[in-house]
């Protein structure tokens, strides 16, 4: 504002500005949610409400050095805030500080030892460690305190999925899909858990229902690109992985899949460039 208002005044503006950004960070608009919570600091710089939910905006737009600094100021105000010490932990843990998000986790646990995002955000840290039993006992206290949420079952199902067990993730993938039948992650991640164990025509069912609910899912398309190759038909499993190249330009697996088809289809100089994409994104030769 360009002209000098009171005390009274300033704390019902910044009142309304941060009720406002709680919505706009609800609708996802971000960088809307940081504007009002600027201008809310500006006028009142005590607020810990403010700073938390101007990191926790800058968390989900990836500006995680950013956030971790809102965080900071949040908690020297209030140094007992779960919400807080979760969400810093949580930049910290995309930045692969790895150490100083358990840290967070932990103390955010000991003030709510119940929150299951909290809980699920550790699952994760202790994933990224390499402390993979220690991550499933996680996920399976946060089934065990509350077995309702198809999202709970679907992230443990990653979990397995990303140690080569795959009979346990399709298990916890339908249980997921109990709860939620048209669930489009848990439909796709479970079509290539399919395909992982050669079961391809339960993997393709999986997949083109996934498909269907959500025609630009990548990881879908890609998938049932493999699949389909799989079952003989590569025409068909190129237009899937072209267009999942189309939607994710830097979708390597897509490319390494592509480039394997386009070898086996004796189209060489194709393969090559997929290859060599794949390289590129994933090393950076």
């Amino acid at each position: 504002m360009s002209e000098e208002i009171n005390e009274s005044a300033a704390q019902s503006r910044a009142s309304v500005l941060r009720s406002r950004a709680e919505s706009y960070i609800a609708l996802g608009r971000h960088d809307a949610a940081i504007a009002d919570l600027t201008e809310s600091i500006a006028l009142v710089p005590d607020n810990a409400r403010a700073w938390r939910l101007r990191g926790e905006s800058h968390r989900l737009i990836e500006r995680y050095e950013t956030a971790i600094s809102d965080f900071d100021e949040a908690l020297r105000m209030e140094p007992d805030s779960a919400y807080a010490l979760g969400s810093r932990g949580q930049a910290y843990a995309a930045l692969g500080r790895h150490d100083e998000a358990m840290t967070d986790f932990e103390h955010a646990l000991t003030l709510s030892p119940d929150s299951l995002w909290i809980l699920e955000a550790r699952a994760d840290a202790l994933a990224d460690l390499d402390r993979l039993d220690e991550a499933l006992a996680e996920h399976a206290k946060i089934i065990e305190l509350d077995g309702s949420l198809a999202h709970s079952w679907l992230s443990r199902g990653d979990l397995y999925q990303r140690m080569g067990l795959y009979a346990e993730a399709i298990a916890d993938y339908t249980s997921a899909l109990e709860i939620d039948p048209d669930h489009v992650r848990a439909l796709s991640r479970r079509g290539e858990a399919l395909r992982m164990i050669d079961q391809y025509e339960d993997a393709l069912s999986d997949l083109n229902r996934a498909i269907e609910l959500a025609p630009d899912h990548d990881r879908a398309l890609g998938s049932r690109g493999a699949v389909l190759s799989e079952l003989g038909d590569n025409e068909s499993a190129l237009k899937d992985l072209d267009r999942a190249i189309e939607l994710d330009a830097e979708y390597v697996w897509a490319y390494r899949v592509r480039g394997e088809i386009l070898q086996e289809e004796e189209r060489h100089e194709e393969a090559i460039a997929d290859f060599t994409r794949a390289l590129h994104l994933e090393f950076g030769d």
